[in-house]
């Protein structure tokens, strides 16, 4: 909710970044609910267990909590915001370089992926079953040599520019800090007294 009303990001591009690890959500909690048991008599039985629907509402909430927390920190907080805080904590500079190449990796990822079906589909490489599945072979196959390509041209890239190793931006300046964080630490302890409240 403050997400998608506080930050402003939509709810359609919220639920559509959200779906994957919801999904994966639903099945965890259907494993903990049912199992799958043998018996002579009626064979393989699906079960339901319906003493453990307790700790997987409990389980599944504190799922919902953290997938909540970290949406809202992806979806708000440029990549040199995390960097520049990390590097106030004195986080190690070969993790922060891990970190931006890792992120810019994605992004070639999805571009040579994007380009690959777009040409496949200009040749009808999706036309009938067994050619859809021949053509994602393919681009499971030339994924790899295409994302090393790129990569070796980041590479190139930061050498002609006389990079050092270290791959740094501009440090942003906050200029309401003191407020968000003292708003944030509020409704934390608001948040923490709430749960102590009605646990107890």
């Amino acid at each position: 909710m403050a997400t998608w009303l506080g930050a402003g990001v939509r709810l359609g591009w919220y639920l559509r970044v959200a779906a994957a690890p919801l999904g994966f959500l639903a099945l965890s909690v259907l494993s903990l609910l049912g199992s799958i048991a043998w018996s002579a008599e009626a064979g393989w039985a699906l079960r339901l267990d319906l003493a453990a629907l307790a700790p997987a509402v409990m389980v599944s909430a504190r799922a919902l909590a953290a997938l909540s927390a970290l949406l809202a920190l992806v979806l708000t907080t440029p990549l040199s915001h995390l960097l520049a805080l990390l590097r106030r904590l004195h986080c190690p500079e070969v993790l922060l370089d891990l970190m931006v190449l890792c992120y810019r990796l994605l992004f070639v990822l999805a571009d040579a992926s994007r380009d690959t079906l777009a040409a496949q589909s200009a040749r009808l490489g999706f036309s009938s079953p067994v050619r859809s599945l021949r053509s994602m072979g393919l681009l499971v196959g030339n994924l790899a040599a295409q994302v090393a390509f790129r990569a070796r041209g980041l590479q190139t890239a930061a050498e002609a520019r006389c990079s050092d190793g270290s791959l740094r931006f501009l440090t942003p300046l906050f200029v309401h800090a003191g407020r968000h964080i003292a708003l944030g630490s509020a409704a934390g302890v608001g948040v923490l007294l709430l749960a102590w409240r009605l646990s107890v």
